[in-house]
């Protein structure tokens, strides 16, 4: 392609809005255009970068026995009611509706139709297993759409789903896909982890792991142990504490404290002149409405995330200032474990401790010297926090815990029968019984596949892509377009690249050769060769971008460089 023909205009300064470095980068070198909050046209170089990426997800999937199809973006609304998702995914799911008033939704996801699907075109076990996928554009309603295309409102996602008759056949399907995943990361050049994680909004029956591109300027916070393989969103993390013997009977009486305005753990830290880990704090949340209280030691967050699925809900908020006074009798600060009427969810670490401070449910007081267990009941213990850094790994139990930075780029999940007994999927099996289909699902988020190449590969001059991911493989630049010998040097080259069909892109414009390396430096293909004025000698200079190391050779010996 000649760059004088090229639709693409770099800029000088990126946007005021583009905050990290692939947003930054892939405005200012043309690749994308935004049209919207969260929405953006992929620009002719943007496009083929994409193209490259389906490539590899097109040779991997079918590598892997999945089978390419195309599903309607445009979904009724009564399958997504029928599977219950309608109200789950909430203000996210895109809703519309058509002339006659039926409502419809832009799909985020394809679960329910691809469900209904099989069932209507598969009755017999003799049909299993099947593994389908479609790589289609997304929609999803985003609060804050951000951060270019690694959180927007409508992006390229890849998704697979299959169908198998057995437990075990699911786990041999989840496992093919688990291995073309890393075999497609891989080729596309990123450095990336495979981490346990939650299910969410598409649930599932427990297996479930996110492809993490490691970068740190990722959203999820990703615990690896420093000793062996594990690793986990934060959401899903859990560590092995030391345990310790206590003697619990030595413990002195309750003791009521005023605390007048002290309401935080720092606070009261400071006040009582004690450590975070010596407290207790309850948190009021309304799950799916109703009331319940979450106890923590002093130290610890709360996980939204395993609270709401050890309940089984929907949607899980911290509870405000006012409806915590309608729910405890106090404000917020004062709240505590003993006496509350509505269910107390106790963390195990809590449970560990001797004592320690809670709130008084009365405004302005505390108490010490509170016992879990004797104070007050602890009927419903788990795992509700997340874990630190350098506590002990819970699979190993001698490494420490270390968080990393991710994007998610994919994810798979071992859906089980969530889908195919809600939406009444079925197939007959060797007896002629029917059986609902054991399904999985597996993710990949294309567009974000672009961003977090461009946050692992750039510089302070632009991006540098991998090969095999590049829209171009070659950059020729010319010096001087007027100079007849250089304009020669580089047709020849051109089309001699043209004919080996290498992918080049020869930058033919009138223009100071500052503003073309300058350019090209932004674009950041593989391979740039410079035609000067040592053309007259059939020399040209040569240049990795990832090596930027600038060198004089023959013109043959460029062609075999490149040709490598």
């Amino acid at each position: 392609m000649r760059q004088s023909q090229i639709f693409v205009n770099t800029l000088r300064e990126a946007p005021a809005e583009a905050e990290v470095a692939s947003h930054q980068l892939l405005l200012r070198a043309g690749f994308i255009r935004q049209l919207a909050a969260g929405i953006y046209t992929y620009m002719p170089l943007g496009r083929r970068v994409l193209r490259n990426i389906e490539r590899i997800l097109r040779e991997e999937l079918e590598l892997a026995g999945a089978q390419e199809m195309l599903m309607p973006a445009l979904q009724p609304a009564e399958i997504w009611k029928e599977s219950g998702r309608y109200k789950s995914i909430g203000s996210e799911l895109m809703r519309l509706t058509d002339r006659h008033q039926r409502e419809f939704v832009l799909g985020p996801t394809h679960e329910e139709v691809i469900t209904m699907l099989v069932n209507n075109e598969i009755s017999s076990y003799r049909r299993l297993p099947l593994i389908l996928y479609q790589i289609q554009t997304k929609f999803r309603d985003e609060r804050r759409p951000r951060s270019g295309l690694l959180r927007g409102r409508e992006f390229l996602m890849k998704d697979a789903y299959s169908f198998d008759a057995s437990w075990d056949g699911l786990d041999q399907s989840y496992h093919a896909m688990y291995n073309a995943y890393h075999r497609i990361f891989e080729r596309c050049g990123l450095t990336f982890r495979a981490v346990e994680a939650d299910g969410g909004a598409i649930g599932g029956a427990g297996g479930t792991h996110e492809f993490m591109a490691l970068t740190d300027i990722g959203e999820d916070t990703i615990a690896v142990c420093s000793h062996c393989g594990y690793a986990a969103n934060l959401e899903k993390a859990i560590s092995k504490e030391k345990h310790f013997e206590s003697d619990r009977d030595r413990i002195a009486i309750i003791e009521k404290i005023h605390t007048p305005e002290v309401r935080t753990i720092e606070q009261l830290t400071q006040y009582l002149l004690i450590e975070p880990m010596e407290i207790m704090k309850t948190l009021i949340y309304l799950a799916d409405g109703n009331p319940v209280a979450v106890l923590v030691r002093g130290d610890h967050d709360v996980n939204e995330i395993k609270i709401r699925n050890v309940l089984g809900v929907d949607l899980l908020m911290l509870a405000d200032a006012e409806s915590t006074v309608v729910v405890t009798g106090t404000t917020p600060g004062f709240v505590g474990p003993i006496g509350l009427s509505i269910p107390l969810f106790i963390d195990e670490a809590v449970i560990r401790m001797e004592s320690g401070v809670v709130g008084a449910n009365e405004s302005e007081y505390h108490l010490k010297n509170v016992v879990p267990g004797r104070d007050f009941s602890i009927e419903h213990v788990g795992d509700f926090r997340n874990v630190k850094e350098d506590e002990l790994c819970s699979r190993c139990e001698e490494g420490k815990l270390r968080f990393m930075k991710g994007i998610e780029i994919g994810h798979v999940f071992k859906l089980g029968m969530k889908y195919s007994e809600a939406l009444g999927a079925r197939y007959l099996d060797e007896n002629g019984k029917e059986r609902s289909f054991i399904m999985g699902c597996y993710g990949i988020g294309v567009s974000r596949i672009v961003s977090a190449i461009v946050e692992q590969h750039h510089d302070e001059r632009g991006i540098i892509w991998p090969e095999v991911i590049a829209p171009y493989k070659v950059h020729l630049i010319v010096v001087s377009i007027k100079d007849e010998t250089q304009r020669k040097v580089a047709e020849d080259l051109y089309n001699a690249l043209r004919k080996r069909e290498i992918d080049v892109l020869l930058d033919d414009r009138d223009e100071r050769v500052g503003v073309k390396f300058k350019d090209s430096d932004l674009i950041g293909l593989p391979i740039r060769i410079v035609i000067g004025k040592d053309a007259i000698n059939r020399n040209v200079e040569y240049m990795e971008r990832s090596v930027n190391e600038k060198q004089v050779v023959s013109i043959d010996e460029a062609l075999l460089r490149v040709n490598i």
